[in-house]
């Protein structure tokens, strides 16, 4: 059975309120953000919706918060959360995220970016975040922004920074294709598996030739996977290959103990695409590799799809101080809840709803309780 999320609010309780004491600070920090993840919990996207939440519901948020002055309005709410800095939030989330876990080892580690594109005003770029999710586990583990005049290259090890990854397995696009990341992993006691392209010209010239001729001479093993789904067939040809002292510059890359590639063709209809990737990989077990390719896009189906779906993350226009990446973050918070503290066999939009109706269904997930007594 997988593990509950503990109640979020110790995590959360010693954020410093970056608000100056005077007398118009009528709201405490700790409930505004209660407010928000209980109203995103519930399906609401805009602030407008929150303080609307807030006011319907306010005597059930009565029940564990202050509330000294009331529901704050839905610009004291936009305020709050926007001056809150982005950092110390992320690692009160990391802390809260990975308490309930026994640990990393064993689990792989899928790290992206996504741009969150309703924060893009005009010539200004929207935010991008970097995030971690554990693919088995199906957990958020960290977000980590990346600055304006930072790149994913810069981000990445402050992200993997905040996580124990000792046993796991990390799974890297190919911005995270770098010696000193895979240098970070292997002194962590991390595995990697890093997306090898053109940002790395001549290395991926010589590790695609050195593939295509252990191929053509029948070298070795192919793992052959076929998927069928809508309407979509799905052939991918895996190969590793862990003869690798030809590579001048292997002593570069820590770890490094095998190159491999996917090749997936697609066929719908009567049209078909083929596609080949290489990676850099620090283990030489052959299903082992193809497994971790395969659940890198977890990320994207489980996490980044979801967000844009179900909590409408890339139309969120929110652009205010840093109040697109915190509302991010309090969206990764809802759906770590409400993927692991409902009621497994629900949809994701029915727990969404129940959520939304149910006051004690709603504090089940907050808190990670189970009783169906209580439902």
């Amino acid at each position: 059975m997988s593990p509950k999320l503990l109640d979020p609010r110790p995590y959360f309780a010693d954020l410093t309120d970056p608000r100056r004491e005077t007398r118009n600070k009528l709201h405490s920090l700790h409930d505004s953000l209660m407010i928000v993840l209980c109203a995103v919990l519930s399906g609401i996207e805009d602030w407008v919706g929150m303080e609307t939440f807030g006011k319907e519901k306010e005597a059930w948020l009565r029940t564990f918060l202050t509330l000294a002055n009331g529901i704050p309005s839905h610009d004291t709410l936009s305020d709050v959360i926007g001056r809150l800095n982005p950092d110390t939030f992320a690692e009160a989330f990391q802390a809260w995220a990975t308490a309930a876990l026994t640990g990393l080892s064993g689990e792989q580690v899928c790290v992206d970016g996504k741009t969150l594109r309703g924060s893009r005003d005009g010539a200004t770029p929207g935010v991008h975040l970097i995030s971690a999710f554990a693919s088995r586990a199906r957990w958020v583990l960290a977000q980590q922004t990346v600055g304006e005049k930072t790149n994913e290259i810069t981000a990445i090890p402050d992200l993997l920074g905040l996580l124990d990854l000792h046993g796991a397995t990390v799974s890297l696009d190919a911005m995270g294709c770098q010696k000193a990341i895979a240098r970070t992993l292997v002194a962590g006691g991390a595995d990697y598996v890093l997306a090898l392209k053109d940002n790395h010209p001549t290395l991926h010239a010589e590790v695609t030739q050195w593939l295509d001729y252990e191929t053509a001479r029948g070298a070795l093993l192919i793992e052959e996977t076929i998927d069928k789904a809508h309407g979509r067939l799905e052939i991918r040809r895996v190969v590793l290959s862990e003869r690798i002292a030809w590579l001048e510059d292997r002593a570069g890359w820590a770890g490094l103990k095998a190159v491999g590639r996917v090749e997936s063709t697609r066929l719908i209809g009567d049209h078909s695409s083929t596609e080949t990737r290489e990676f850099l990989c620090s283990f030489t077990e052959l299903p082992r590799f193809a497994a971790a390719v395969r659940q890198h896009w977890s990320i994207e189906n489980q996490q980044h799809w979801i967000l844009d779906v179900q909590f409408g993350e890339d139309a969120c226009r929110t652009r205010r101080d840093h109040s697109p990446q915190n509302l991010a973050m309090l969206r990764r918070m809802a759906l770590n809840l409400l993927q692991h503290n409902g009621p497994p066999k629900d949809s994701l939009r029915q727990r969404k709803l129940r959520a939304a109706l149910n006051d004690n269904y709603r504090m089940e997930l907050l808190l990670g309780e189970h009783n169906r007594k209580t439902i």
